[in-house]
């Protein structure tokens, strides 16, 4: 399998859904703006979001897939069919239970997330009613999760990448068609999220069915497998859970700040989540497979190849994704938001969440190349050490920059720039202790490498920066003349950038790389 050429498959699947999202957002922003309805829906989005993000796919993928690539490669298919039916039904009969307890506690739920709303009746109640909508979406995406997991391990990557797709296919669908038949247009979009995960789920059954491993009922608290993962996922929970939670504090934390607040975080995410699910994501799906087969065949060098090539590509990609969202705020989010009910002042806050943002996005997509190889080890303990210290420091910052310093209007950006900090301790931290436990051996030339990238991308930046222009005329631009600029500025950015490393030795075809699943 060439891996380059894996990544660009995944990669554009995201890209896809990316697009889609951004429209998504784009609706949104322009019917609901960034106000009491928008800050109800967000919330109740990302609560069972959160514990997707946390359970499904996060903790339940890192422990299940290691154990099913070892399945795959040291037992027969039987077993391995086996495997799957007795963690399908344990995890589905697990999430039934979930869901019904969270659509029944929705108040309290809202109560803690968002304690901030309290003092607004009409946006606690609002929310709760979404909320009560939105949750049975955990049960829906989590099996999403796990066929997701069983596809990547037999070397489907497109499938899984390209679902996300139909929940952003769902939104659209229901604000320019179905909304305006309603009043109350925003639990339309609660209702989408709830449909949108039907749609992804029946879109992944008939690949697992042209594989034989389409799971079937089948209860056994014995398999010592199932509990090889339980023991892997409940540590892992913390692990790769540390952004989320973070993230859900910075939710508690901005309700109780001006209203507006979470909506600006939230468009301002939405704009980080772009590379972060193009190369982030892309990378950690398609090297966690290949490091646990290395793994499982005992083969070090090729482990630390492996991660030797993930993170020389985050950083070929990841600082000039940085530094552009960083010097492109204004024109990125006057381009995709600012229409309809969303205002200037609404520029200007997302803005400087984002450049906040756009501190740690280096940091944020390395924990997901990095994070890979000690899952891959089944190796939970580090990880964990590292996620609880890092969310301890995070909420330190927070204080910091919250309630310490005073930020004033901009305190929400404070929050932001905290959680971009704390992804950066968190990659730093778990860098360490790879090289420490001699996991990892850098590839040679490194110091060459970053020293030609740092050189692309400030002749990048600056580029882009002549380029845009004055801030002041993107608020005068139409949607077409905005289009435009902005996607010659991105052609600006990416031509420069390119072009110096062209120019300094650096090709593309350098990283390709194969490896056998």
């Amino acid at each position: 399998m060439n891996l380059l050429k894996t990544l660009f498959t995944v990669g554009s699947m995201t890209f896809i859904s990316r697009i889609l999202g951004f429209v998504r957002d784009t609706l949104m922003a322009g019917v609901f703006g960034a106000g009491l309805l928008t800050d109800a829906f967000i919330v109740a989005f990302r609560i069972p979001n959160f514990l997707r993000r946390i359970s499904a796919e996060g903790a339940f993928s890192q422990a299940f897939v290691p154990i099913l690539a070892e399945y795959k490669q040291q037992r027969t298919h039987n077993e391995t069919k086996a495997l799957i039916n007795h963690v399908a039904t344990l995890l589905g009969l697990f999430l039934v239970l979930l869901t019904i307890a969270g659509m029944l506690a929705a108040p309290w739920v809202v109560e803690v997330t968002a304690p901030g709303f309290v003092g607004n009746p009409t946006k606690f109640d609002l929310t709760v009613d979404l909320l009560r909508v939105t949750f049975p979406y955990i049960l829906l995406i989590s099996l999403v999760s796990l066929a997701g997991g069983v596809l990547n391990t037999y070397g489907n990557f497109t499938t899984p990448a390209f679902t996300p797709v139909w929940l952003n296919v769902s939104f659209i669908v229901a604000m320019l068609f179905v909304a305006p038949y309603f009043d109350n247009s925003i639990r339309v979009l609660a209702w989408a999220v709830f449909v949108g995960g039907i749609l992804q789920l029946l879109y992944q059954l008939p690949y697992l069915q042209q594989l034989g491993l389409l799971p079937k009922m089948e209860l056994n608290l014995h398999d010592r497998g199932v509990w090889r993962i339980l023991k892997l996922m409940v540590p892992a929970v913390f692990g790769v859970s540390v952004g989320q939670i973070s993230i859900l504090i910075n939710t508690m934390i901005a309700s109780f700040l001006v209203s507006g607040s979470v909506s600006w975080l939230y468009f301002a995410d939405r704009l980080m989540e772009f590379p972060t699910g193009l190369l982030g994501v892309a990378l950690g799906t398609i090297l966690l497979p290949s490091l646990s087969k290395s793994v499982a065949d005992k083969n070090d060098g090729e482990y630390s190849h492996l991660l030797d090539w993930g993170l020389r590509l985050t950083f070929m990609l990841a600082l000039p994704a940085a530094v552009a969202l960083a010097v492109l705020a204004v024109p990125l989010v006057t381009s995709l938001f600012m229409y309809g009910a969303f205002t200037a002042h609404d520029v200007i806050m997302t803005k400087v969440a984002l450049m906040a943002y756009s501190f740690g996005l280096l940091g944020l997509i390395l924990v997901k190349v990095l994070a890979p190889g000690f899952y891959a080890r089944q190796n939970i303990k580090t990880p964990v050490k590292v996620a609880l210290f890092t969310l301890l420091v995070t909420q330190l910052m927070n204080v910091l920059f919250v309630f310490v310093l005073d930020f004033k209007e901009f305190k929400h950006a404070g929050l932001a720039l905290a959680i971009g900090l704390g992804a950066c301790l968190n990659a730093s931290l778990l860098f360490y202790h790879l090289r420490k436990e001699g996991l990892y051996q850098p590839q040679a030339g490194w110091a060459r490498f970053i020293t030609k990238l740092l050189l692309a991308v400030t002749v990048m930046g600056v580029a882009v920066q002549y380029a845009a222009g004055a801030d002041v005329l993107w608020f005068e631009y139409g949607l077409l003349e905005k289009m435009l600029r902005l996607l010659a500025l991105l052609s600006v950015g990416i031509g420069s950038y390119f072009a110096m490393l062209w120019i300094m030795g650096i090709r593309i075809k350098d990283f390709i790389r194969r490896t056998a699943l």
